[in-house]
């Protein structure tokens, strides 16, 4: 896509790498603390992320990690953009504050947005703050219509919250990939063409976190989360859920025992999981259990690429965030 007239100067997307990692993360810090200053909340410093963080998601993303750059080769901009099989979704993304205004952020959302179409997405999303209305706003007219929000709920770690289960970070290559395997067919049921298989893969391989697959005879439920820090140079203090899938909230609930259980193993004081409320039943649990609303994100999805329905039972969570 042709960069705008006025920004000449910018060239891209090219893809990211490891060795932009400490440029990403000055992007990513100067322009949400500034999103969050023209919001009024001018106290708040968005920190650096953890480097590990930055590479998950830029492996995970592959060849959808762009970056355009300045005539020295300074990252001006970045939209991370993921798929997971028939689930496509963008983010972060940013443009430094002395570069917006001027189109640039409009084409690194329709340049990542062709790439998810190009690759055949189902559904092709982001998220971003409800408040933020002009962000609203300049979604809407590039062909993104709001839907439910993701609710960041916060509950506390319990020892023995559940029966031990075997993790997949414990079960060996052959049982954890035929678990795995097992999971994805599963999956395929509910919502064709979804894959979670390479995030959960690539979790076990960094060893950012672990995962879950509940079976009685067939697979009922999985789950997958990270538990390294996500804040640079910051201890870990949470365990933070990325994927999860029940066949029904009596599944949920056990899901939910186990990463409460896994946090108070690992050290961790707290759970956090960012619940699509599109699941109402599983939101109203949470909140049965003491989970805390810590955080608000308004999802949406592009015109003609929504998410997918599921049935009234099952209960779906897929982290549009890093």
């Amino acid at each position: 896509m042709a960069v705008p007239r006025r920004e000449q100067s910018v060239s891209g997307p090219h893809r990211a790498d490891l060795s932009d990692v400490e440029a990403l993360n000055g992007v990513f810090a100067e322009s949400f603390t500034d999103r969050y200053r023209r919001d009024g909340l001018v106290g708040v410093r968005v920190p650096k992320l953890n480097p590990e963080i930055w590479q998950y998601a830029l492996r995970d993303a592959g060849a959808g990690a762009m970056v355009w750059r300045d005539e020295d080769g300074s990252i001006v901009a970045f939209n991370i953009a993921h798929q997971s099989g028939a689930e496509g979704w963008m983010g972060p993304l940013a443009v430094r504050p002395e570069r917006q205004g001027s189109g640039i952020g409009t084409a690194i959302v329709q340049e990542a947005s062709d790439w998810l179409r190009t690759h055949e997405a189902a559904t092709i999303g982001l998220e971003t703050m409800p408040r933020t209305v002009d962000n609203i706003g300049f979604y809407s007219r590039l062909g993104f219509l709001p839907g439910h929000l993701t609710v960041t709920l916060v509950g506390n770690a319990r020892p023995g919250a559940f029966g031990r289960v075997k993790l997949l970070s414990e079960l060996g290559t052959a049982d954890r990939e035929a678990l795995l395997e097992a999971g994805r067919d599963r999956l395929q049921h509910s919502v064709p063409g979804c894959d979670f298989g390479r995030e959960f893969e690539l979790t076990y391989e960094l060893g950012v976190g672990d995962g879950v697959v509940l079976e009685s005879g067939d697979v009922r439920g999985f789950a997958l989360w990270h538990t390294a820090g996500l804040v640079e140079s910051r201890p870990a203090e949470e365990l933070r859920l990325l994927k999860l899938f029940a066949d029904s909230n009596e599944t949920f609930e056990e899901l939910i025992s186990i990463l409460e259980t896994s946090a108070s193993e690992s050290g961790l004081d707290r759970v956090a999981v960012r619940c699509q409320t599109a699941c109402a039943e599983a939101y109203a649990s949470l909140v049965r259990r003491g989970y805390r609303v810590r955080w608000t994100d308004l999802r949406m999805t592009m015109t003609g690429h929504p998410e997918p329905t599921l049935k009234e039972t099952e209960v779906l969570f897929s982290n549009w965030e890093i």
